[in-house]
């Protein structure tokens, strides 16, 4: 599955900044295909959490990023054949996620 995200912030990230993924439902694992204004690595781990699905690092120690309704282990609904959502951003830096959204490109 390839997933698009874009933050709505303009104070704390870079203006255009969003970064494409590639989703892997059967290993639970995500890889980075291109990226502009973040800093975050080049593959990571997902997590299942209530109201969507979490964007971990590789250790699955850190969250970097939640997209709310995506179901990964639905293969039909939210998040699924061109579906969207809101996303937040775990910067670290101590201030709220910043907001955005996701959009499914393609599965």
């Amino acid at each position: 599955m390839r997933l698009t995200v874009h933050l709505n912030t303009f104070d704390r990230f870079d203006p255009c900044a969003y970064v494409i993924f590639r989703f892997d439902k059967e290993s639970n694992e995500w890889s980075r295909e291109d990226h502009v204004g973040l800093d975050l690595p080049e593959s990571g781990k997902l997590a299942a959490d209530t109201g969507g699905t979490l964007v971990c690092t590789s250790n699955a120690t850190r969250r970097l990023c939640m997209l709310e309704g995506l179901d990964l282990g639905s293969c039909v609904g939210s998040g699924l054949g061109g579906g969207v959502g809101r996303a937040r951003w775990f910067k670290g830096d101590g201030l709220a996620p910043a907001p955005g959204h996701w959009h499914v490109q393609c599965i």
